[in-house]
């Protein structure tokens, strides 16, 4: 493969040399049309059509204060995927004398099929083609998104691609993923402190925000939710948060998808803006306007994964009229271009000699296809070639793009900041009513259930023992459940961010896990201060404590073995099923339903966190030499001698504490190589 990571230079100055710097010249296309409206021949466009990108070095410094300039060259750009082994396996039974080729073909399906192209600063190249063509995984190639089974040449200022490389590009794709619950504001400010440098202060970074902010026409609804935005200033966010850190390349996949023409339009201007500051743009697109094609410097044209058109926006419809091909109707230039790339020719006239043979006759669509992309091939792309090999980038440029960006901070000051987002983003679902119901209004029911209970009787003592396991219960399936859906949810963010290299995924953990626990810690235990005394436990302080300790390690366990599962199967469905086919094996192997487990089912009780957690809270609760039952036929007893405690020693109970304090922290470890495994970027 081509692309691939070369050894990053980490001592080097970033700084140019003071006697050189670039500018972009663009050719002055394919000419003009003739005095009487005719296009221009064939012959005669590809005599006039020259150089699309010319770098000049003159004696002026660089701009230090934009973003370094980036010259993309992709040439001969293959990709394939691998094909379901069922089919592979049937196709090749089918076909037994199949070539090592053929089942290469079979194996494999190729997405791209050998485009060429570059592009500069200052310019923006506009990828269209029908859905299925490949615009998208064109962009993600050459953002180095795909890596894997990429064939072809890619550079950088002719470097290849880089985790230097990684930081200086920008990708906002074609969902808007931020989160619903901050402000355009605050989203903007918690990209700014987590990703611009620490050589810029608070006040700078305040000042970078807010220049963003009107540069993107988003001082209207700065303190808006995002949830509550227009798709067109959502966008414009998603645009920001990325430009915040002057990325030299920045993609868009399918920027005005989901807008009105005026938004798009006004999106489009927006861009433009943003390329003419030295940045490089690179955008997919389906179907713009008249104003929008307009806008574009460049135009890759992809049809079946194969280029039928490179070259100048503008120049596209010269292009195909010396092919002979032509609207009939007055037309959208973006919708004519479609119908290239489809095949589809209703209104459009056609060369006669596309048609040569019946079959081509009977397929019109793939007749055409197969003409335009052969003729891509013979004219456009050995000049597209020469052009790409003419560029020379200056050597500073080659150098600065080299130099490994090291964390913009520390662990401990993206933790604060990403710690105060996350309580931020979640300090809603933490502080919900329906939550706040829940815990109290369940601990009121257990009370006026539970009123006043003693343990007199043997019975009595059964019933209240009930209650510790439902405690038990209550917490363990609560903050399981709390748990195990939160990195499901968050995965869309988490792979957005992680690859933008925003923070280290170890300081993401640990923010959700320790933001988590307030929630975690804070309902049981109002949960407890209204139950313990209506139910009748024992009324002293250090019992309650207690008590409050293991119910709190209980619910502190539960989440870390929700975090497990969640972080194992990443999957918002499959997770709440994994839970709760584990919550129904802890509950059986709990200790109160069966207290008597089969020996070779035994084992299962001792990977129970219910199981210690519940003998814990009897522990704490009872003592064995406390009498009970003084009215009974027997006289007075000591509670160890109960049926009820028949397989629980009630002496003791730290052995019970040190398991569940490493089953919580073992949890959370294999949660977190779980989700690096999942989050693997």
């Amino acid at each position: 493969m081509e692309i691939g990571i070369e050894d990053e230079i980490v001592d080097m100055s970033m700084v140019p040399p003071s006697s050189s710097s670039m500018k972009i010249v663009r050719s002055s296309g394919f000419g003009h049309i003739g005095p009487n409206n005719e296009f221009m021949s064939k012959d005669a466009y590809l005599r006039n059509r020259c150089s699309e990108i010319d770098i000049e070095v003159e004696d002026s410094s660089l701009n230090q204060n934009g973003p370094l300039p980036i010259f993309l060259k992709f040439e001969d750009v293959e990709f394939k995927v691998r094909n379901s082994q069922a089919s592979s396996n049937m196709k090749t039974m089918v076909s037994k004398a199949a070539t090592p080729n053929t089942m290469e073909e079979d194996r494999y399906k190729k997405i791209l099929k050998g485009i060429t192209g570059n592009i500069g600063p200052g310019e923006i190249l506009a990828l269209m083609g029908p859905s299925g063509s490949g615009k998208t995984t064109l962009l993600r190639v050459v953002g180095g998104r795909l890596l894997d089974n990429v064939k072809g040449k890619i550079t950088y200022n002719d470097v290849k691609y880089t985790p230097a490389v990684k930081r200086r590009i920008g990708f906002v794709t074609q969902e808007d993923i931020l989160f619903p619950q901050l402000t355009v504001e605050e989203t903007l400010i918690f990209s700014a402190f987590l990703r611009l440098p620490t050589t810029m202060n608070k006040q700078q970074k305040y000042a970078k925000v807010e220049k963003t902010l009107k540069e993107l026409g988003l001082e209207r609804c700065r303190h808006t939710k995002i949830g509550g935005v227009s798709g067109g200033e959502r966008k414009r966010t998603s645009i920001g948060y990325e430009i915040l850190v002057d990325p030299s390349l920045l993609l868009l996949d399918e920027p005005t998808s989901g807008l009105d023409s005026t938004s798009a339009n006004k999106l489009l201007v927006t861009l433009q803006g943003l390329a003419k500051a030295g940045r490089t743009l690179i955008t997919t697109i389906h179907q713009p306007s008249s104003r929008i094609f307009h806008m574009f410097d460049k135009l890759l044209l992809i049809s079946e994964g194969y280029p039928i058109y490179y070259g100048t926006a503008r120049e596209t419809m010269e292009y195909f009229s010396s092919l002979r091909f032509s609207p009939e109707i007055a037309m959208n230039p973006a919708e004519f271009l479609l119908d290239m790339a489809t095949g589809e020719v209703n209104d459009i006239s056609v060369p006669t000699d596309i048609f040569h043979d019946q079959e081509s006759a009977h397929d019109s669509s793939k007749a055409v296809i197969k003409y335009l992309q052969l003729k891509y091939k013979t004219l456009l792309e050995p000049i597209a070639k020469e052009n790409q090999r003419g560029v020379n980038i200056p050597e500073h440029l080659q150098v600065a793009i080299q130099v490994k960006k090291e964390w913009t901070l520390s662990w401990l000051d993206q933790f604060f900041i990403l710690s105060r987002r996350t309580f931020k983003a979640r300090s809603k679902d933490y502080f919900d009513k329906l939550r706040i119901f829940q815990a109290i209004g369940v601990a009121f029911l257990l009370g006026l259930f539970w009123w006043k209970s003693s343990i007199n009787t043997e019975a009595q003592l059964r019933d209240q023992v009930g209650l510790a396991f439902y405690i038990c219960i209550f917490w363990t399936s609560t903050c399981i459940f709390a748990a195990v859906y939160v990195f499901p949810f968050e995965k869309y963010f988490l792979i957005k961010e992680r690859k933008a290299d925003m923070y280290r995924l170890s300081v993401y953990y640990v923010c959700s896990t320790l933001c988590d626990m307030v929630a975690h810690v804070l309902y049981p235990t109002i949960f407890l201060i209204i139950l313990y005394f209506m139910a009748g436990f024992k009324r002293t302080v250090g019992c309650f404590f207690l008590t409050l300790f293991v119910v709190l390690l209980i619910a502190i366990t539960s989440q870390g073995a929700g975090e497990l599962f969640g972080a194992a199967v990443m999957n918002i469905k499959r997770s709440g099923m994994v839970a709760t086919l584990v919550l129904m094996l802890f509950l059986l192997t709990g200790g109160y339903y069966v207290q008597h487990i089969p020996k070779f089912m035994l084992w299962l009780k001792y990977i129970s966190f219910m199981y210690y957690g519940f003998r814990l809270l009897l522990k704490v609760q009872y003592s064995g030499d406390e009498l009970f039952d003084c009215e009974g036929r027997w006289g007075c007893r000591p509670l160890q001698t109960s049926p009820t405690f028949g397989t629980v020693n009630l002496k003791g109970g730290l052995k019970e504490v040190w398991v569940m304090v490493a089953m919580a922290i073992c949890f959370r470890l294999l949660a977190y190589f779980c989700l690096r495994r999942k989050i693997d970027v």
